[in-house]
């Protein structure tokens, strides 16, 4: 037996670990992704599909971009506080990773594979850190 309550109650790690681990580098490459299309949308909007009137926000591509920008930073953030077994990170990964599916739902008709795409990364992510997150925690 242990002397640390606290390890005596976590619960015994199980596969869905790798899951986790994941969950946190997909974490880092979506914030990663999330603040380079912030940049694109900061200096260089003419890249975007369509005007930003189109869009079902109708703010203005440089807008957009500091909100992929701060956001992005936000998720990388939370997924080196998963990686490192942090509970805030669980918290503030989940909150994140459900902004940003919102955020790139909203900015669907600007970019729409890439925004699927990091929809459909997001799902996984919040399975995994939801689910199994607190398996991480050293």
């Amino acid at each position: 037996m242990s002397t640390n309550p606290e390890y005596d109650e976590m619960p015994e790690p199980t596969r869905w670990v790798g899951w986790v681990i994941f969950g946190a580098i997909m974490m880092i490459m979506v914030g990663v992704f999330g603040a380079l299309a912030g940049l694109v949308g900061i200096f260089k909007e003419e890249v975007y599909l369509v005007p930003s009137k189109d869009l079902l926000v109708t703010v203005d591509y440089t807008t957009w971009g500091w909100v992929h920008l701060l956001l992005g930073l936000l998720v990388l953030a939370a997924g080196v506080g998963l990686l490192a077994g942090r509970t805030w990170a669980r918290i503030v990964g989940v909150i994140a990773i459900s902004l940003h599916m919102v955020v790139n739902f909203v900015f669907l008709a600007a970019y729409p594979l890439w925004s699927l795409t990091m929809i459909a990364l997001g799902t996984l992510v919040l399975f995994a850190i939801i689910a199994h997150g607190r398996e991480i925690r050293y």
